[in-house]
């Protein structure tokens, strides 16, 4: 398939007065086109860092990262912007939609941004909205729906464009566990349609869904390892 992803001796160094924190510490890895790869690690760890490298919303100190064959590095903000826009979607723990917008117009955005007309947009939203099941929800605004519901119409706001690659940072952190299964479940079937699903989570559980997990600790990628098996937990859980 190839890789999408390429990230070699990636150093990030924040620096507050005399003092620096290095946030990352050499971080090497690939991720190959069609992936689901959750990035876990506790608080403090550099996963956030990480995945705020990988959307292109920061850039490291020192290393090298690629994005489908364009080195991020050397790119304007403006060029960061676009590559944003066309090759990445964003789901976020806390949904990040707009309050007064409805379904459709907080889906439409990203459209918006690429200066795609408005019939044509509005036609793309809805076929968005459609995949993710929430068709008659078309006209509500996030207030009159439930947490699940606004976390669908992110995942179809992070699709509408078309963007291989999916970032998702705890995106059921704020849902109940039966809404964290329906919503993994839109996940695995995005990732059968072939798009990268990147995925941050503390929970094993939701680990289970993907194919590997990256684990940080103290900014450095301490494992590179197949997802664990549910059956696997299930039995970690049981009495001996």
């Amino acid at each position: 398939m190839g890789s999408i992803i390429e990230v070699k001796d990636l150093v990030k160094i924040y620096k507050t007065g005399d003092v620096e924190l290095r946030a990352l510490n050499n971080v090497s890895f690939s991720i190959q086109k069609g992936e689901f790869v959750c990035v876990m690690g506790p608080s403090g760890s550099g996963k956030s860092t990480m995945m705020n490298i990988l959307g292109c919303l920061d850039v490291p100190t020192s290393g090298h990262y690629e994005l489908d064959g364009v080195n991020v590095k050397n790119q304007s903000k403006a060029e960061l912007a676009d590559i944003r826009n066309q090759k990445l979607g964003f789901v976020f723990q806390g949904f990040n939609l707009l309050p007064k917008a409805d379904a459709v117009e907080n889906v439409e955005l990203p459209l918006l941004y690429r200066g795609v007309g408005g019939s044509e947009r509005r036609k793309a939203a809805v076929k968005a909205l459609e995949q993710v099941g929430l068709g008659e929800r078309l006209h509500h605004k996030p207030s009159q729906m439930s947490g699940g519901q606004q976390q669908r119409v992110a995942i179809a706001r992070a699709i509408v464009g078309n963007a291989p690659i999916i970032l998702a940072d705890e995106p059921t952190g704020n849902l109940d566990t039966k809404t964290t299964v329906e919503i993994m479940n839109i996940f695995a079937g995005l990732h059968e349609q072939g798009i990268t699903v990147i995925l941050v989570t503390h929970e094993p559980e939701i680990a289970t869904w993907s194919e590997r997990v990256l684990r940080f600790r103290d900014g450095q990628l301490i494992a590179d390892e197949a997802a664990p098996k549910k059956e696997d937990l299930d039995t970690e859980a049981k009495p001996q």
